[in-house]
């Protein structure tokens, strides 16, 4: 069945999977390069690959792991479990992660409500913990016999004292409405432009600025649990500088890689599953045609659903 005109989620036809399929990495057993890793999709098991990596390549990771929940993964069931197992599972992966890292490197790793104190557990253990960001994920019809779950975390984390972060580069316009000015009559931290007054305000570890993926969003697709561009370019611009190395091991369909392509980052990620692989490919090479980010535009951040944004990316895509 085909979908309607509004529906933009993405697909892949027969013939791309046979175009798209090659450039994959399917990794031998033996060590990878950092050469042959390099801006590449990994579709092997995450456990298997890691010891063939290098050591010390990443100025990023990126890690968005299976949260404490029963989900389906294109016919890979990842299962609810305890606390105390889903910790063992945590670490089983985080800990031989960490020598992959450099000394400068900085880290964050998704999660809900369930398992955010699992996640603070196991980097508090070996990293130094620097933030919790909270984001307003609004989708879903929501439960009859609980609250809605319409937040997420992410913990914010540093290998040493040493690290990247360019506030500069993540701050949120904003529209002015009360617009105050000093008594000499300038105006107190905003500017006028064409379409109203708008101030650039430094970013906080609460946003609601983020649309999840959805069916009318060109960079959606069948993925269960996929990331926002946006989200992910707020994380990469604030900690990486243009061509340092982004790294994601639970790649799922590739926001990290797609995001991080677009800004002028290296990237490289690890995903299991072949389809989701090549969704990722596929978008790879659609942001090598077109490098927008929804949300994200004149580098800047607007508020969410704001008109004068949506109106800036029609007049790129002309």
């Amino acid at each position: 069945m085909s979908q309607s005109d509004r529906n933009r989620t993405m697909t892949i036809s027969d013939r791309e999977r046979t175009e798209l399929l090659p450039s994959l990495l399917i990794p031998a057993d033996k060590a990878l390069s950092l050469e042959e890793i390099t801006d590449r999709t990994i579709n092997a098991d995450l456990m298997s690959v890691i010891p063939r990596l290098p050591s010390g390549f990443v100025d990023l990771l990126i890690i968005d792991p299976p949260y404490n929940l029963t989900k389906d993964y294109n016919g890979s069931r990842f299962r609810s479990a305890s606390d105390q197992d889903y910790a063992e599972y945590v670490n089983g992966w985080f800990q031989p992660l960490l020598r992959l890292l450099k000394e400068d490197a900085s880290i964050y790793v998704c999660c809900d409500w369930k398992s955010s104190p699992v996640i603070y557990s196991v980097l508090s253990r070996c990293c130094r913990v620097r933030n919790r960001i909270t984001w307003q994920r609004e989708k879903g019809r929501g439960a009859s016999a609980n609250w809605k779950n319409s937040m997420e975390d992410i913990w914010f984390a540093t290998v040493s004292g040493k690290y990247y972060f360019n506030v500069n580069a993540v701050k949120m316009k904003r529209r002015v409405i009360a617009t105050y000015r000093s008594p000499a009559g300038v105006p107190r931290d905003w500017t006028k432009e064409s379409e109203g007054c708008f101030r650039l305000t430094h970013p906080s570890n609460f946003w609601d600025d983020i649309s999840v993926p959805y069916w009318s969003m060109p960079e959606n697709t069948p993925h269960p649990t996929q990331k926002p561009e946006k989200l992910l370019a707020k994380l990469i611009l604030a900690s990486s500088a243009p061509e340092a190395f982004v790294f994601d091991p639970f790649s799922g369909s590739g926001t990290t890689s797609v995001t991080a392509k677009k800004l002028g980052r290296h990237y490289a990620g690890v995903e299991i599953n072949t389809e989701y692989c090549l969704f990722t490919e596929k978008r790879l090479r659609e942001a090598g045609k077109d490098s927008r980010i929804q949300g994200y535009t004149d580098g800047v951040f607007w508020e969410r659903n704001t008109l004068i944004h949506q109106k800036r990316m029609k007049k790129q895509a002309r």
